[in-house]
């Protein structure tokens, strides 16, 4: 999984050598590097955390988020990584590098995880699209190796066949498995023996497989496998997870078992905003980003923060800008905004005072914010 912008906060990044470099489909490729001993504890991780690669394409340096499909035990960092088009610099980056070149890679980052609970009975149950597949292959891998009582049921999208990734280590997990995880493919451009397995995974796609695939419970007969669903791992692109989790929340899951991560760009919200706010208009903003002081008016407070000021050309870090990634994530010094529905910040944080610029709509005539964190 790719994403697009890092936080203003800066990076500390470290010279890996590329291990291993593999191809896997025709546009997408996996790269493991090696850690040295004196390194280790700089790259311990959790399932579903990404890192930060920095390197040179076409005389300019790039520095992108890739998710690692490796889990803890392992102790390496393996990434899946799509190439998007003929001349993107991820395309550098496979046809740059070989194995035994050193690369600039970040220390492991992301919230995209999960508490383990090695002693409870869980049902877990992950939604893919496409390159989305690496985070859910980190999780599922670390939860078949240190939760032997969770079940796991994934549903992964992709155009055909030839376009899944890691599908034999995929099928792999689900035989050795002992009957916990199971793995069912989706095609949106090639027919399927079964109609229910061609097409997109959205919503309407959900309310099937919860029907047809996740209705007979064989550990209580009075239940269905829905009805057992403690948390739900969606990654994909922002249509697909809005769908899926809006489907998800109004067929009984809590929002907050409902986990999400993105790998581009969306600029919607992911469920509904319910709420009406009062008008406020000339709102005076001041604000530091990258060691300077800026100072701007908002004309109304109709747009949320980030929006307004990205909209004004201010160089504001983002990703989703749908309170996903904590790209925008910010210090409220003074005024008072409503921070709407996120996926990133913990309730500490936001008592602390921390916000997301993407999900904040201002409620005072004045704010004052700091995206330097450090």
């Amino acid at each position: 999984m790719e994403k697009l912008f890092n936080k203003a906060r800066k990076t500390e990044f470290h010279r890996l050598k590329l291990a291993k470099k593999q191809q896997l489909t025709k546009n997408t490729f996996s790269l493991e590097f090696e850690i040295p001993a004196s390194l280790k504890h700089r790259f311990r991780f959790e399932a579903g955390q990404y890192v930060t690669l920095r390197y040179t394409h076409n005389g300019k340096v790039f520095q992108n988020d890739f998710s690692m499909t490796s889990a803890p035990y392992e102790q390496k960092i393996a990434l899946g990584i799509k190439i998007n088009t003929g001349n993107s610099s991820t395309s550098g980056l496979f046809h740059t590098f070989e194995v035994g070149d050193s690369i600039d890679v970040s220390e492991p980052r992301g919230r995209f995880t999960l508490v383990s609970k090695p002693h409870e009975f869980r049902t877990i149950v992950g939604f893919a699209g496409g390159i989305g597949i690496t985070p859910l292959l980190s999780h599922f891998k670390n939860i078949l190796h240190t939760e032997h009582r969770t079940r796991l049921f994934l549903f992964y999208g992709n155009r055909n066949s030839h376009n899944i990734a890691f599908k034999d280590e995929l099928d792999e997990l689900a035989e050795n498995s002992r009957g916990r995880m199971q793995v069912f493919y989706f095609m949106s451009q090639e027919k399927t023996g079964e109609h229910l397995f061609h097409g997109r995974l959205d919503g309407k796609k959900a309310k099937l497989i919860i029907n047809q695939i996740l209705h007979l419970d064989d550990t209580d007969e009075e239940s269905t496998i829905w009805d057992a669903v403690d948390e739900v791992l969606i990654c994909g692109k922002g249509d697909m997870i809005k769908s899926l989790a809006n489907a998800c929340y109004n067929n009984g899951i809590p929002k907050k078992n409902i986990h999400f991560e993105l790998f581009e760009e969306y600029n919607e919200d992911i469920y509904p905003v319910e709420k009406v706010f009062p008008a406020v208009e000339d709102i005076q903003v001041d604000f530091k980003l990258f060691d300077r002081q800026y100072s701007t008016t908002l004309k109304n407070n109709k747009i949320k923060l980030l929006q307004q000021l990205l909209i004004q050309g201010f160089p504001v870090p983002y990703s989703c800008k749908s309170g996903i990634c904590g790209s925008c994530e910010c210090l409220l010094q003074e005024g008072e905004v409503e921070l709407l529905e996120n996926e990133y910040l913990t309730e500490k944080e936001e008592r602390a005072g921390k916000i997301l610029a993407c999900m904040s709509v201002v409620l005072s005539k004045t704010i004052k914010v700091n995206f330097d964190l450090m």
